[in-house]
């Protein structure tokens, strides 16, 4: 008879779900506040969990469970889960996306309109016995300009919302599809940096990433509009908070509006003090609506998967079935990291994009390697991607993806070819294995070449043309960058060509702009890899477990 057991305080509608979920032989209990050996204890004696924040489901809770099969995280952020640890022990972890959207948007929208008329400091004023009217001028939101950095379902909820205030929008996505702009009507500029100077507000709504971590830092003050007002109910350290408060002293920044924060709980803080400044204890998600839904969702999650073994909005992957697993385990490092090397050759907003079996391949479980493909993709823009829920968070953002396949075999025994389609260009990418766990790119931008695909590579296109090659060696030599391998690829002698070097370090910013003012470079670009070798932790997973049913065989 499978159990679950309850680690957070859930809605009273989660808690009726698990009532009637008697009747499918399931039973529950309630323990919140677990924590160590307790937590331990517990988590083993069941068959899911379900949490919200408060509880933290580290390895060592996990350590020695071989009962446990599946938690839930009743809201979206799984920060508190570790989802490595429990992929390693084919337990799914599984969050509810779409519960708190609109709570999280309104609340992003509460700020806005809060930070706009002064509301909060009105307020005390009033309670103050001070009917000081001319010290709380405001400013409306209609006629200005909002900036939204990250437009999935919670950003796209505050543009909409935007509109109907007269608000021009303006927005930042490396994975929304222009087409899905256009019908959403925002405005989509190609990066941060040149959306910052345009905007009178700006709200992110993107995970904590090293891309996205201090996006607005001291740099960025010196680009900001005069007066703008920052919003952020995503996730702490999106903005570096000791910028805000010298842009604040400055007179650079006109508000902040904060419902997260770098470290929480957070009841002592610099800004605290500052006028302009708005902040809430983390409340995003707190209403009544968003709770009860992400709860009933949740809920649903779990017993779902416990009497059918249907698994949705996964955030790790349980382990691969073996049988599937089989004949393609290297293709799909291959396809991740061909989806990987992509969505570094371009920073404009992707329209589309396919992949091509072609040859043995073609007759195999291309599904799985086409997943791949778009979790490598999607990897560093997107929070919690893996194989499950790839293709859904592509096709979400308006970008189509397209597979075809044909068995009869080209200049490899097979080949895994990519397109994807930015703005005004096509990125070509054509991948295959060399023995069974070896990839290699064999064609790149339409010109043939061999190239390892791992480490740091610096991708520069070039004419064919005599001296190359010794200067942009001589370049890096003067930065002290050493040159690991390196291949050439063109089309037609003395036409376009590309060259594809492995390094043995990163290159500096000045020593990448010197490279690509070499007489003959067009362009070159860093594109950073994993090591050869190292996998993604869904199919790192999937490998072990594949090993050791092999050997218990």
């Amino acid at each position: 008879m499978p159990s679950i057991i309850v680690l957070d305080t859930l809605s009273s509608d989660g808690l009726a779900l698990l009532d009637a979920a008697a009747a499918h032989g399931i039973t529950y209990e309630v323990k919140i506040g677990l924590k160590g050996d307790a937590l331990r204890e517990a988590l083993a004696q069941h068959d899911g969990a379900i949490c919200r924040s408060g509880v933290k489901i580290t390895a060592d809770a996990l350590a020695g469970n071989h009962r446990l099969k599946a938690i839930v995280r009743a809201g979206v952020g799984t920060d508190n889960i570790d989802k490595e640890a429990a992929t390693r022990l084919g337990i799914v972890v599984m969050n509810t996306p779409a519960g708190n959207t609109l709570s999280t948007a309104e609340h992003a929208f509460a700020l806005m309109l809060g930070l706009s008329r002064n509301v909060a400091a009105a307020d005390a004023s009033l309670r103050d016995k001070k009917w000081d009217r001319n010290k709380f001028m405001g400013v409306q939101l209609a006629g200005k300009t909002l900036g939204i950095v990250g437009l999935g379902r919670i950003g796209q909820a505050v543009a909409e919302r935007a509109r109907s205030f007269d608000m021009r929008v303006l927005g930042y996505d490396p994975f929304l599809s222009p087409d899905r702009a256009n019908e959403l009507g925002i405005e989509l500029i190609s990066t941060v940096r040149d959306l910052l100077p345009q905007v009178d507000y700006l709200t992110v709504h993107t995970p904590l990433t090293d891309e996205t971590r201090h996006l607005v830092g001291m740099k960025e003050l010196d680009i900001l509009k005069p007066g703008v007002r920052l919003i952020n109910c995503a996730r702490g350290g999106i903005y570096d908070e000791a910028a805000l408060v010298e842009g604040l002293k400055r007179g650079v920044i006109g508000g902040v509006a904060l419902d997260v924060f770098e470290k929480e709980p957070c009841t002592d803080h610099p800004l605290f003090g500052m006028p302009g400044v708005l902040v809430t204890p983390h409340l995003g998600a707190s209403t009544e609506e968003a709770q009860s839904q992400v709860a009933v969702e949740g809920v649903g999650l779990l017993v779902d998967f416990l009497t059918t073994g249907s698994v949705r909005h996964a955030v790790n992957s349980s382990a691969i079935d073996p049988a599937a697993l089989e004949g393609v385990r290297g293709f799909l490092d291959l396809a991740w990291r061909l989806g990987l090397l992509l969505a570094q050759l371009d920073s404009g907003a992707p329209r589309s994009c396919s992949i091509a079996f072609r040859g043995e391949i073609a007759s195999r479980n291309t599904k799985l390697v086409t997943a791949a493909f778009a979790a490598g993709l999607l990897e560093h823009s997107i929070e919690d991607v893996n194989i499950v829920n790839a293709e859904m968070l592509l096709r979400e953002r308006g970008i189509e993806l397209v597979e075809q396949s044909r068995t009869d075999p080209g200049a490899f025994s097979s080949v895994v070819a990519v397109d994807l389609v930015a703005g005004d260009h096509v990125h070509r990418a054509a991948g295959t294995l060399f023995g069974h766990s070896m990839p290699r790119i064999v064609q790149l931008e339409g010109h043939r070449l061999e190239a390892y695909l791992d480490g740091i590579l610096l991708v520069f296109t070039h004419q064919d043309v005599p001296g190359i090659i010794g200067g942009v060696g001589t370049t890096f030599g003067q930065s002290g960058v050493n040159i690991a391998q390196m291949t050439v690829g063109r089309s037609t002698p003395g036409g376009d060509a590309i060259g594809v070097l492995n390094l043995d370090q990163e290159p500096s910013a000045a020593a990448v702009a010197a490279v690509a003012a070499c007489p003959g470079v067009r362009s070159a670009r860093v594109v950073k890899l994993p090591p050869a070798g190292q996998l993604p932790s869904w199919l790192a997973a999937a490998t072990a477990s594949s090993r050791t049913a092999h050997r218990g065989s």
